[in-house]
């Protein structure tokens, strides 16, 4: 299934790139559009041909479908089948993905758009309207609309979660009249 690009120039260089569709919740972000068109601004973008990616930095900030992320540092890894096919977003550096009343934090994010899978790594923080989640870890598959929180983040080499391997919460209910 293609993925849309936007075109993005740089200097002398037009480059493509596309991305994500991240999801994050306990409440799984539903029919959002992977296909539409990302807008993204940063500091600085460098074009790593040889090596088949874009590394964006300085405050990124990318948005597609309602859907935004903000990162330090985002790495865009694609393949070139006669025209640039993004595989893996990666995100790093104080991770902020929102869509809607759904706000997730991290320290790490990796958006594989061949799987449809967004993962996030180290002290997730999940919120949406008066419910939140806290873990180490929250693998969200866009396909099945499920997500699972572990309380760990992993042997994950450079990223730190929270330590206490729990996933912890609050789970508002509605007023009943008795």
């Amino acid at each position: 299934m293609a993925k849309k690009f936007i075109p993005i120039m740089l200097g002398s260089f037009a480059l493509t790139a596309a991305f994500l569709s991240s999801a994050v919740s306990a409440q799984v972000i539903r029919n959002h559009n992977s296909n539409a068109p990302v807008n993204f601004s940063a500091g600085q973008i460098e074009l790593q041909d040889a090596a088949d990616r874009v590394v964006l930095s300085g405050g990124v900030t990318a948005t597609q479908a309602g859907l935004t992320i903000r990162s330090a540092r985002l790495t865009a890894k694609y393949t070139n089948r006669g025209g640039i096919d993004v595989n893996v977003i990666d995100a790093a550096g104080g991770v902020t993905i929102t869509k809607d009343d759904l706000r997730a934090t991290s320290n790490a994010a990796i958006y594989d758009l061949d799987s449809d899978l967004i993962t996030l790594l180290g002290n997730v923080r999940l919120s949406q309207g008066a419910n939140r989640l806290n873990g180490g870890r929250i693998m969200i598959d866009l396909k099945s609309n499920r997500s699972t929180i572990t309380g760990g983040g992993g042997a994950v080499p450079g990223i730190k979660d929270s330590g206490n391997g729990r996933v912890t919460g609050t789970f508002t209910v509605p007023q009943r009249k008795k």
